[in-house]
């Protein structure tokens, strides 16, 4: 058996035309414009790609892209008067403080800065508990582009058992609570799991998000089943040089799942993706207007 292979950069492409459209019919009928605003404070070279990557597709969707880029040594006090300043801006729909930011600054408290309904990295404590109590929040953009892809594949999710692999606040956590939204069977498995191989051998889905390197081998997964890749690991080559690789021995997975996203290529475009979409909602929201369907939670 061959896993399908399930396309992220196709499927982002997707989704971003979606969005695209949408855009176009809230400028015609509304005369409104989506806008991003991202902020990076400091040079991390990471982060600047990101950025710059950010705010290319936010304008090819027909979005407003404000870039806000600040010393590495910008004090609290001044970061925190520029985020005030963009929740009280009626141009700005969406805002984005590119982590992580540089160890002077308190994160939890830059994030919890950010007005719930303008955060559309889904961070923010409110959206959090949202999220947590079934209520209509702003979804993280990494477990939203996962719940979209196992959706396209499987439609309905109702009553198969997941294994979220990772407790993280960015990605395991909302993972599973996006899961159980749906009606999955959800367990979430980490370091400290007991027998963690059965416990993943069991699973119809398998969120792997831990962030070790092709931690998960083929006899781990059930046949048939659906691997979703977070992870994103550089390693060694043979004869010198990296590669990325994901939480998942892709090759021996592959073998045996049913369907199974790749490294890279899988998860990662669906991220920048769902933060446009994301951006598309919080300005549906903020106006009144129906949110468009396939693009939330």
């Amino acid at each position: 058996m061959t896993a399908t292979i399930i396309d992220g950069k196709a499927f982002a492409a997707k989704v971003r035309g979606q969005v695209a459209e949408q855009v176009a019919r809230l400028k015609a009928d509304h005369g409104l414009i989506p806008g991003l605003a991202v902020v990076l404070v400091g040079a991390d070279p990471a982060s600047e790609v990101y950025v710059r990557s950010k705010g290319k597709m936010t304008v090819e969707v027909g979005m407003n892209s404000f870039e806000h880029k600040l010393a590495a040594d910008t004090s609290e006090a001044d970061l925190l008067a520029l985020i005030d300043k963009l929740n009280n801006d009626p141009q700005v729909n969406g805002i984005l403080v590119q982590l992580p930011l540089p160890d002077h600054l308190n994160e939890d408290l830059v994030i919890n800065s950010i007005a719930p309904q303008k955060d559309v990295d889904g961070f923010h404590i409110s959206n959090v508990g949202l999220l947590g109590t079934g209520q209509k929040s702003m979804v993280p953009c990494t477990p939203l582009g996962c719940l979209m892809m196992l959706r396209a594949h499987h439609g309905s999710l109702s009553g198969l058992d997941a294994v979220v692999i990772g407790r993280s606040n960015i990605v395991g956590k909302p993972m599973a609570q996006l899961l159980l939204g749906d009606s999955c069977t959800v367990t979430v498995a980490h370091s400290r799991t007991r027998d963690l191989p059965a416990v993943v051998r069991r699973a119809d889905i398998v969120v792997a998000a831990v962030g070790r390197a092709q931690m998960v081998p083929g006899d781990w997964i059930k046949p048939g089943a659906t691997v979703i890749d977070v992870g994103i690991n550089r390693i060694e080559k043979d004869g010198g040089g990296t590669r990325l690789v994901g939480d998942v021995d892709y090759d021996s997975c592959a073998a045996v799942a049913g369907a199974i996203t790749p490294v890279p290529g899988g998860v990662g475009p669906m991220t920048i993706a769902c933060l446009l979409a994301n951006t598309l909602t919080a300005t549906c929201r903020d106006n009144n207007i129906p949110e468009t369907t396939g693009l939330t939670a």
